[in-house]
C-alpha cells in the first residue's frame, strides 16, 4: 500500500488504536484481522517480512515506535545490505536514511540485472507490533513497479514461516526463497496460530498480487483432530487454487519437530501423529480438483535437522537457508511451467 509519499509492503492496512499515536501497520485488513483467532489477530500486527520501500536522492526520516515491545529495522539499497541498524521501542524513533554516496558513483546500467534497482530504499521491519507517525523528505517516491521483482510470492505458515529463530528477515526462508528466485515476498506466516481458518483462506484467494504461493500446513493443527485438519486444509487448498488457475499453489507437509525426537512435553495435546497429519495433507492435495494444486515434503524442504534451534521445531538462520535453497530449487521448475 502506498502511504504519503512510500510504499509499505507485504502491509495491507493502517490503523488507528485506542491509547497509542500513529498508525499500526498490519499485514492483513482490519476487517480479516478481527474474525481469526485471538494469537492470530496479534500475529498480524507483527511486521514479519514487511518494508517501507521509497526512491529518493535526498535525507529521508520515518518515524517509528514499538509502544509495547521492540522491533528492528535494517536497511537495504535494492539487494545490497547496509550496516545500519536500528531497534524500535516505546517513544518515537526517527531514522535517517540517504542514499551511500557510493551508490551513485556505480555505472547503473551494470546492476540492471537485479531482482531491485539499487536506488531502492529498504527498510525491512521484524518485531512487535510497529507503529508509524510520518515521513519526512522531499522529492521522496514510492517505487516503480519496474524497479521491483517481476514475480511476487505469498507464504502462509506457522511461525516457522513468519521468523522462525532466524536473527533477521531476510534470513528467513520465505525471504531467502525470494532471493534465489528474484521474487518479492508476501509473508503471512502467523506464530502459533495458522489454523487454516476459512476466513484467511478466503482473503488470500481473493488478492491479486501474488504469482505462486506456499501453504505450510501446519504444526500448528496438530492439536486438532485429523479430520478437522483434513477439513481446513481442503478448503483452504480449493479456494486458493480455484481463484485463479494461473497461480501454482504448493502445499509443504510437516517440518521435523520435537516430538520426532523423542520431546514428550509438546506432543501431550497432539491428535495424531505427524506422519498422520503429513498423509492427511497429501490427500487433501491429492482430492483438489484443480491441477494448480502441489505437494512438496517438509522433511525435506528441512532435511537436515541440525539446522534447527535447541527447541527442535524453530530453524535457526543455517536452518533457514538450507530451506531457502532446497525449497526454491524445487519451486523453480513448477513456476517455469508458468511464468517461462
Amino acid at each position: 500500500m502506498i502511504y504519503e509519499n512510500v510504499e509499505l509492503h507485504n502491509i495491507e492496512d493502517l490503523v488507528s488504536v485506542e491509547d497509542f499515536s500513529g498508525l499500526r501497520m498490519q499485514r492483513i485488513p482490519e476487517s480479516v484481522r478481527i474474525k481469526l483467532n485471538p494469537a492470530a489477530q496479534y500475529r498480524m500486527c507483527r511486521p514479519a517480512c514487511a518494508e517501507i520501500r521509497f526512491v529518493s536522492e535526498h535525507p529521508v526520516n520515518i518515524e517509528l515506535e514499538c509502544p509495547e515491545g521492540t522491533g528492528n529495522v535494517e536497511v537495504f539499497y535494492g539487494t545490497f545490505q547496509s550496516t545500519e541498524k536500528y531497534e524500535i521501542k516505546k517513544g518515537t524513533t526517527i531514522i535517517h536514511v540517504s542514499m551511500p554516496d557510493q551508490m551513485n558513483m556505480y555505472d547503473q546500467s551494470k546492476l540492471s540485472g537485479l531482482a531491485f534497482a539499487p536506488d531502492v530504499c529498504r527498510l525491512l521491519l521484524s518485531g512487535d507490533p510497529m507503529f508509524i507517525h510520518g515521513i519526512q523528505g522531499n522529492h521522496c517516491r514510492p517505487p516503480k513497479r519496474d524497479e521491483l521483482p517481476r514475480l511476487r510470492y505469498l507464504a502462509y505458515g506457522t511461525s516457522i514461516t513468519e521468523n522462525g529463530h532466524a536473527t533477521a528477515p531476510h534470513l528467513t526462508y520465505v525471504e531467502q526463497v525470494g532471493i534465489r528466485l528474484g521474487a518479492d515476498v508476501l509473508n503471512l506466516g502467523s506464530g502459533g496460530s495458522a489454523f487454516c481458518e476459512p476466513e484467511i483462506a478466503d482473503y488470500i484467494a481473493g488478492r491479486k498480487d501474488w504469482d505462486f504461493a506456499t501453504l505450510a500446513l501446519s504444526v500448528n493443527m496438530l492439536k486438532f483432530p485429523l479430520d478437522y485438519f483434513y477439513e481446513r486444509a481442503s478448503y483452504m487448498i480449493n479456494t486458493i487454487c480455484r481463484s485463479n488457475f494461473q497461480r501454482p499453489v504448493i502445499c509443504i507437509t510437516l517440518f521435523p519437530y520435537s516430538r520426532e525426537f523423542g520431546d514428550t512435553f509438546i506432543g501431550l495435546e497432539d491428535k495424531g501423529a505427524p506422519d498422520d497429519f503429513r498423509n492427511a495433507l497429501h490427500q487433501a492435495v491429492d482430492d483438489c480438483p484443480y491441477e494448480n494444486a502441489y505437494l512438496l515434503k517438509g522433511t525435506d524442504i528441512l532435511a537436515d535437522v541440525g539446522g534447527l534451534s535447541p527447541d527442535l521445531l524453530h530453524p535457526g538462520d543455517q536452518g533457514m537457508i538450507y530451506m531457502g535453497e532446497n525449497l526454491a530449487r524445487q519451486i523453480k521448475p513448477i513456476i517455469n511451467q508458468y511464468f517461462p
